[in-house]
């Protein structure tokens, strides 16, 4: 689930649900097939036994996984056109190399905010937005330790390297200024250390002086105008042909492939508020944001005034002048890498495959397109893109990208304490349950009462993701707004299960949430995974650790809600004698649902395919009648690997521009850097298990309520998980399933201990459901009351 290419900035830790990092997936829908058994039919009715149905099953997906495979070997390009939408992309844009290689003129203003815009107080970079395409930045770089935020040396760095890249020390302080060279060149000071920093400390491995080399290896010349542009500039020395403090010195542009530019206002007045040491952090106050945004538009002006006709102009706030994070400013102006110009309205890019978000690595990747030259394997983005003309007014763009850092700002503030509180609510509710059980306090109404609130508990999780159809972050009060969204989404959905006639089965309420939770998060991930970005858990722009696709959490509840909805499926139809059937359904809808975590274009989930898998295959070989023998969990587990390792060998054969994470990753098992990729997820795994203690004692909580409360003899007698196990059998098989799947997401995964305490979020409250309705349908076991002794039968003495 982590994207196997990158990692994620850290972020605050107030919470236990840090931002879920990215992550990268297989498109796979395989399971191991059933062993071949000999078939047996009932001689009355004719009904397939357990081993007839399974081998049916088999066969089924055996079938299905054939025409997966020959989907994706024989037709390679189709992820790739999946992962953006065809009718985003304008088909002139696909080339990664430039159709009429020109000139690019590369202006970074480290710190600038779509907030910061203004008609009236910059006319320039309003007039630059209404003649190109806009879009968000997320800067991804790597911060000072113990820090969030990015620093103006990194962000520029990053522009030279295409891949994250860091500087030494614990602070944000001024580029260097460059040392003058001969005809008018220069050369970065310490640039051995830079490149000895980023190569011993930072795991992304980033090739400084990347961009700067390939145009002068080409031939071409390139001019730097600043510091900070002089980092991006120079090539794997150190030295940048032409250099100027500004871009008046350096005279004409036309000679030049590449000009970059600084307008440093911003990061200048900021830095001047602040030590460079890793002192307190501080924000420039409004007035003084306002002044050096004046001087900043002043200063793009200038660069303006000097681009040569028909070069392409890139815009970009490489880096944060806040002590948060946030989203920067990225236009694009001029030919695209198509040929066509960049409309006015949004960028976006496969990186992101989110309209108005690209990232400061898809920067680099433009200029290597723009320019017609071939990107390297060590950059790891994609060249701007539009996402269609736009319909609207500059100011509504402005507006509408403003929101999106709006969003991820105020997400930064609530996610903690929106999951303390989760977690808090959940342990409480969990010991006041089972002392309703276990003491029987309340009788048979305090038994309703945990059978509606438990409903309501499992919906919260699909209720995080419905809950962004409405734009809480922009109420007056986000935190009550949120958590009454959520709450009010899960109401509903429990309404829902406890309102129709399927509420008198053991497994109907069950059912119903779960069949939302997994239907609600399969279109969305088939439909761009807007539900996911910015929720409390999804992911988060600004952090950059992923875009699309499912995150962990969201994975999490995906799997839990699926498995269970297909128990609960399996349930209904087998006491009617169609275990065939049932068995069919189990397999055609988790096939459908692993391959959507996996498939490049719409899950894009690297470790979930393989515990989804075991999840499903565990429920199919339960519900078929078998026991799950060890021959048959290494079968499993082989089974996910092999299709794991397929299905990114497939993807790596398609052109570099087409790949997703997974074949980029097989490009890191052939170029070395493998080992580099999986200690950093081992490492965020240990670090989120190991330091986020809320989750684990959720989860240890939830699994002591399961085993040690629902499963052993209650007030009413016997287990109440042992009397739901009675009148539906499904459930043992789909709780063990999802169980295994949280198990192995949890070994498998870089969020680590928060895949199983959310699955254990969706899949313990809903057995508790269950398991309640099970003990109003059974008839009492406690022992009554001690008969009087009886009387004696002997004839009385005389």
């Amino acid at each position: 689930m982590g994207a196997v290419h990158g990692g994620h900035r850290p972020v605050p830790t107030a919470g236990p649900f840090p931002a879920p990092p990215g992550a990268a997936g297989p498109f796979h829908v395989t399971r191991v097939p059933e062993r071949p058994a000999r078939a047996a039919r009932t001689a009355a009715g004719g009904v397939p036994s357990a081993q007839a149905a399974a081998r049916t099953a088999a066969r089924v997906l055996w079938a299905a996984l054939v025409a997966v495979f020959t989907l994706v070997l024989l037709v390679p390009g189709t992820a790739a056109h999946a992962a953006v939408p065809a009718a985003s992309v304008p088909a002139a844009a696909s080339p990664t190399a430039s159709a009429n290689p020109g000139q690019v003129v590369v202006i970074g203003v480290p710190g600038l905010e779509w907030d910061d815009l203004d008609r009236a107080r910059t006319p320039n970079l309003w007039g630059l937005v209404e003649r190109g395409g806009s879009a968000s930045m997320s800067t991804r770089a790597v911060p000072p330790p113990g820090r969030s935020l990015i620093c103006p040396v990194a962000g520029w760095l990053t522009v030279s390297a295409g891949q994250r890249a860091g500087a030494p020390g614990d602070g944000c302080a001024p580029p260097a200024v460059p040392r003058p060279g001969p005809d008018g060149g220069a050369s970065v000071p310490d640039w051995s250390r830079l490149t000895a920093h980023n190569a011993a400390e930072v795991s992304y491995r980033p090739v400084l002086g990347q961009l700067g080399q390939l145009v002068v290896d080409a031939g071409g010349k390139v001019a730097a105008a600043g510091p900070g542009a002089a980092l991006a500039a120079a090539d794997k020395s150190g030295n940048i042909g032409k250099y100027a403090p500004s871009i008046g010195g350096l005279g004409d542009l036309a000679p030049y492939r590449l000009v970059v530019a600084e307008v440093p206002d911003l990061a200048e007045a900021w830095l001047r508020e602040r030590p460079g040491d890793g002192g307190p952090l501080a924000a420039l106050t409004d007035r003084a944001r306002r002044e050096a945004v004046a001087a900043a538009d002043r200063g793009v002006g200038a660069v303006l005034g000097r681009v040569p006709p028909g070069a392409t102009v890139l815009l970009g706030g490489l880096s944060d002048t806040s002590p948060t994070a946030h989203l920067h400013v990225a236009v694009a102006r001029g030919a695209s890498p198509g040929g066509a110009p960049y409309p006015r309205g949004l960028l976006t890019a496969p990186s992101t495959r989110q309209d108005g978000l690209v990232t400061n690595t898809d920067l680099t990747a433009t200029v290597i397109a723009l320019l017609g030259l071939e990107a390297p394997n060590t950059v790891v983005g994609h060249a701007w893109r539009s996402a269609g003309p736009g319909g609207g007014s500059t100011a509504a763009t402005v507006d509408r990208l403003a929101d999106d850092d709006l969003a991820s700002e105020v997400l930064r503030e609530v996610r903690g304490p929106f999951f303390t509180g989760l977690v808090t609510v959940q342990i409480l509710f969990y010991v006041l349950a089972a002392v309703a059980f276990r003491r029987g306090w309340g009788g048979s109404r305090a038994l309703t009462a945990v059978r509606g609130v438990a409903t309501v508990s499992g919906a919260i999780p699909v209720g995080i993701f419905l809950a962004q159809l409405v734009p809480w972050w922009s109420l007056p009060a986000p935190m009550a707004a949120l958590v009454l969204t959520i709450v009010a989404v899960a109401c509903l959905v429990a309404a829902l299960a406890l309102a129709g006639p399927w509420r008198a089965h053991v497994l109907g309420p069950l059912t119903v949430v779960a069949a939302i939770t997994s239907l609600a998060l399969l279109a969305d991930v088939m439909t761009g995974s807007r539900l996911q970005v910015n929720a409390v858990g999804g992911y988060e722009p600004v952090t950059g650790g992923r875009f699309y696709g499912f995150g962990n959490i969201a994975f999490a509840v995906y799997s839990a809600g699926t498995i269970l909805a297909l128990a609960g499926v399996a349930q209904w139809l087998l006491p009617r004698g169609r275990r065939a059937l049932a068995l069919a359904v189990c397999v055609l809808y988790g096939g459908l649902a692993v391959f959507a975590d996996g498939w490049p274009g719409w899950g894009a989930d690297f470790g979930g395919v393989p515990a989804f898998l075991a999840g499903v295959a565990v429920l199919v070989v339960l519900l078929s009648g078998r026991r799950l023998s060890v021959t048959k969990a290494v079968l499993i587990g082989t089974a996910g690997v092999l299709a794991i390792t397929v299905i990114a060998v497939a993807d790596w054969l398609r052109p570099a521009e087409q790949r997703t994470h997974l074949g980029a990753f097989v490009q890191q098992v052939l170029d070395g850097e493998a080992w580099a990729v999986v200690t950093r997820k081992f490492g965020a795994m240990l670090g989120i298990t190991v330091g986020n203690w809320p989750l684990t004692l959720l989860s240890l909580v939830a699994l002591a309520f399961l085993f040690l409360v629902l499963d052993r003899p209650s007030r009413w007698g016997a287990s109440a998980l042992g009397r739901a196990y009675t009148l539906a059998p499904a459930l043992r098989a789909g709780l063990i399933g999802a169980l295994v799947c949280a198990l192995a997401g949890f070994l498998l995964n870089d969020s680590g201990i928060a895949i199983p305490a959310m699955a254990l979020t969706v899949a313990v409250p809903l057995t508790l459901t269950a398991c309640v309705r099970a003990l109003r349908l059974s008839p009492p076991t406690t022992p009554g009351r001690a008969s009087e002794p009886a009387g004696t039968t002997a004839p009385p003495a005389p």
